[in-house]
């Protein structure tokens, strides 16, 4: 009986647990796969170049693994096909393991996405909680045999209805935008202010005199020591956006996009944009030519495609280039539209949902 209770809150936690996580990430799976890329990029440079063929399918990778999390972890917990549910997260999580213990040991990736951008991890915080994982389901496992290997119907049709509705959240929020936004440039967000610190940043300076080290409060003015390093004490006074910036040929233009009334329209890659909705940007930056919203394009992409993508579209607005990684941050569509207001997020578009310019004027009046 007790053994059988223990089964029973390991199989609640660890089903909670990939239920939780799934969620989190059927809620972005465009999130995801830009972070299952990242690892693709650092396997193809330093295991085999074949990682890299990889990249073209993550979005499809994604959502299996996001939709997978959720449904076996409702498996896990109301008891259905138990042995193959436990086979399963195993794999899932020794894969999980390894990608947690390569980013942590070798500094590669710096957050595994476990959590999405709900809840921020280490490596190393990353890893030891994929390593609480495994020693759980590795009971499970071990003990595989004593788990009932089938569920009551209403369990089985449970799974059914969970499997369909996390594969229906996945594609809705790829077509739209995320749910729930929990990036550092969600709506209402000051970018100006995110950009500054919170408070004062306080650091200790790790000083050495003969063998031993002191640790100040401020850099001592006695003569003796030799500085060793600097650590910032308060880190979550860092600015919560420290890399938004925009620029062309003619310099750094991040100060004027953040000032008045701004239609960003945002392309992670000119190449890869999706076309098949530009007519309705061009109708809604055609529409506000004459108030005093200024119409901008920021394009991770060269001077030259910008400047063809604008002589294309025939698009009366400046150019700017951006940072991929950061576009990608803001927008979880190629291309979409940000409405700013002295530099504050009003509102975001994915390209299917490009708004009217009565409605662009109507958001920023």
């Amino acid at each position: 009986m007790l053994k059988n209770a223990l089964l029973f809150i390991i199989r609640l936690f660890v089903g909670g647990l990939f239920i939780f996580s799934g969620l989190i990430k059927v809620n972005d799976p465009v999130g995801t796969a830009i972070k299952l890329e990242e690892y693709f990029d650092v396997f193809s440079n330093d295991i085999a170049s074949f990682f890299y063929i990889f990249k073209d399918i993550a979005l499809p990778l994604a959502v299996f693994l996001v939709v997978a999390e959720v449904v076996l972890g409702v498996m896990l917990i109301l008891g259905v096909r138990l042995k193959l549910t436990v086979w399963a997260l195993s794999l899932m999580i020794l894969f999980f393991t390894f990608l947690t213990f390569y980013s942590a040991y070798f500094n590669k990736v710096t957050d595994c996405g476990c959590f999405g951008d709900a809840i921020k991890l280490t490596p190393w915080e990353s890893f030891t909680k994929d390593v609480i994982l495994l020693v759980l389901i590795g009971i499970l496992f071990i003990y595989r045999k004593d788990l009932s290997n089938d569920g009551p119907t209403w369990a089985k049709w449970t799974t059914r209805i969970s499997l369909v509705l996390s594969i229906y959240l996945a594609i809705t929020a790829i077509r739209n935008l995320p749910f729930i936004d929990f990036r550092a440039y969600k709506e209402g967000v000051n970018i100006p202010e995110a950009m500054l610190p919170s408070a004062p940043l306080q650091y200790n300076y790790v000083m050495k005199k003969g063998d031993d080290l002191f640790v100040f409060d401020q850099y001592p003015t006695e003569e003796g020591y030799d500085f060793v390093e600097m650590k910032l004490v308060n880190e979550d006074a860092l600015p919560k956006i420290s890399d938004f910036a925009v620029w062309n040929e003619n310099g750094d233009f991040t100060e004027e996009i953040l000032r008045g009334k701004k239609a960003v329209v945002l392309v992670t890659n000119i190449a890869k944009m999706d076309k098949s909705h530009l007519d309705k940007i061009d109708a809604m930056l055609m529409g506000i030519q004459k108030s005093d919203i200024d119409p901008v394009l920021v394009a991770a992409s060269s001077e030259e495609e910008i400047k063809a993508l604008i002589a294309e579209r025939k698009w009366d607005l400046e150019g700017y280039q951006g940072d991929a990684t950061v576009i990608k941050t803001i927008m979880r569509s190629n291309p979409g539209l940000m409405l700013l207001k002295d530099g504050v997020v009003i509102k975001k578009y994915h390209y299917r949902n490009t708004p009217t310019y009565s409605e662009v004027l109507e958001l920023l009046r």
